[in-house]
């Protein structure tokens, strides 16, 4: 199957058409052509891709699909983890799946690679001094987004429809705004964490990037399976999310947010762009008004802080535990080394003071879901930053380096604090030509809202044959 063919299918379609092994060498081959340039796979599984084939797939909705997985937070059978970082470069292959694996290869899902991604996920842009630079398939010279960028590089630039990816702060929706992409982050419990259990206490969760709408609403219904011993769970919804996504909306109460969370402006393209999508949801019939949502961010802020401050400086200590001596500046970048020791002088009070803001700042988004259904604001508040705007070294502090974080993603973090499911919806391309994705979100539990929403958009204003002009042809 040649690549021109190959790209006009989503994973359902090639799921489809064939259960081949061309389907496979067609990602393959496309992968060849485009990572030298953009770098978005470290690993390269295709041994044990074939292997899987010809020992023979489940058959299962997507039995054939060549599929990517970042390269953090989950454990793949004889693969490594490594997160990014020279510390794990060299990591032992693990010795059982996750259960988001498991599921994703009962599906039938042919897992061939893991894409790159910022050190242990602590940046909206994909560079890493242990497996270098992830570019933007719109603009190389461009950041695709974090941390799952190397996922976004490789859906945007069509070596696979959809790709695995992990959400902590904006993680799967910032990169599927950078690249024009369909990014969706399902409720806190939806996607089990087995057998690592919770991620940055409970914000981080998994799923995917897709160019469908369809493609991601079916790997969560084969995903969204509770594991005996998770922490959080919810049950598999009666209606399955594929179903939802032709099922119309209704007219739903959209309060539309145009004023950022976590920092002070945004830029006017991004601006400009969601007051359009404010618009399009008006003319689809939906009842839209403008907002606020009265949280104390800047609280917010600080105990987000205390919370990752601490789980890295947790997850660091225990390696050098393991390894019997300190960590330093030769295995982590210069942030997460700031991050741990500062994260190693944060009391335990400090920590336990970070709870009631995030229940606080809850109660405020709950009320405004009581209101609304939906709301509606720009994903990230820049156009995709250039190449080193955000990487993890050369910073004279944490605070310099968060400042600059935050004015980017401005928005999408405190939905994982909240559990809340969330979705990037690529409405819109500036006039230089790259992509602004809307971030619309509802309460925990309602990601059927969203899909049927997101179904009406994509009708509404087709996005799939977009193709990034660099890098449409062979």
């Amino acid at each position: 199957m040649e690549w021109e063919e190959y790209r006009k299918y989503d994973a359902i379609g090639l799921a489809e058409l064939v259960r081949k092994r061309e389907v496979l060498d067609a990602a393959l081959s496309r992968l060849d052509q485009v990572n030298g340039k953009l770098n978005a796979v470290n690993l390269d599984l295709r041994t044990q891709a074939r292997s899987a084939i010809d020992t023979g797939l489940p058959d299962g909705p997507l039995r054939g699909v060549p599929f990517l997985l970042k390269d953090l937070g989950l454990l793949v059978k004889g693969a490594p983890t490594r997160g990014g970082s020279r510390l794990f470069k060299n990591a032992e292959p693990a010795p059982v799946d996750s259960a988001l694996i498991a599921a994703y290869r009962n599906a039938g899902l042919v897992l061939f690679g893991k894409t790159n991604t910022p050190e242990f996920g602590m940046s909206a842009a994909t560079e890493s001094v242990a497996f270098g630079v992830t570019r933007n398939p719109w603009d190389t010279s461009r950041t695709p987004g974090g941390s799952s960028g190397g996922t976004a590089a490789a859906v945007a630039a069509g070596v696979v429809p959809a790709s695995h990816g992990t959400d902590g702060g904006g993680s799967i929706r910032i990169p599927a705004a950078c690249c024009d992409l369909f990014g969706f982050k399902p409720s806190r419990g939806r996607i089990s964490n087995a057998p690592l259990g919770d991620s940055w206490g409970s914000h981080s969760v998994n799923h995917a990037i897709t160019r469908s709408v369809r493609d991601s609403a079916l790997l969560l219904d084969i995903s969204c399976l509770p594991d005996p011993g998770d922490f959080y769970w919810l049950s598999p919804p009666e209606t399955p999310f594929v179903d939802e996504v032709k099922r119309e909306p209704g007219r739903l109460r959209i309060g539309y947010v145009a004023e950022p969370f976590m920092w002070s402006e945004i830029e006017a393209p991004v601006r400009d762009a969601t007051a359009a999508a404010a618009r399009l949801c008006e003319s689809l019939g939906h009842h839209v008004e403008e907002t606020v949502v009265p949280a104390d961010f800047a609280g917010l802020r600080n105990a987000i802080a205390s919370n990752v401050l601490s789980n890295v400086s947790m997850m660091l200590r225990q390696e050098a535990i393991r390894r019997g001596r300190p960590i330093t500046g030769d295995d982590v970048e210069d942030i997460p080394l700031m991050v741990m020791e500062e994260g190693e002088r944060i009391s335990g009070i400090q920590l336990a003071e970070s709870f009631p803001v995030f229940y606080s700042v809850g109660q405020v988004f709950a009320d405004a879901f009581k209101k609304y259904d939906v709301l509606l604001q720009p994903t990230v508040g820049q156009l995709p930053v250039p190449i080193g705007a955000l990487k993890m070294t050369g910073w004279p502090d944490r605070e310099t380096f968060t400042d600059a974080l935050y004015r980017f993603m401005c928005n999408t973090q405190p939905y994982n604090v909240i559990g809340a499911t969330a979705m990037s919806v690529p409405l819109a391309m500036s006039d230089s030509g790259l992509p602004i994705g809307i971030h619309f979100a509802a309460r925990q539990g309602n990601e059927a809202v969203l899909f049927r929403l997101a179904g009406q958009l994509e009708a509404a204003k087709p996005w799939f044959d977009r193709n990034p002009p660099e890098l449409a042809a062979r």
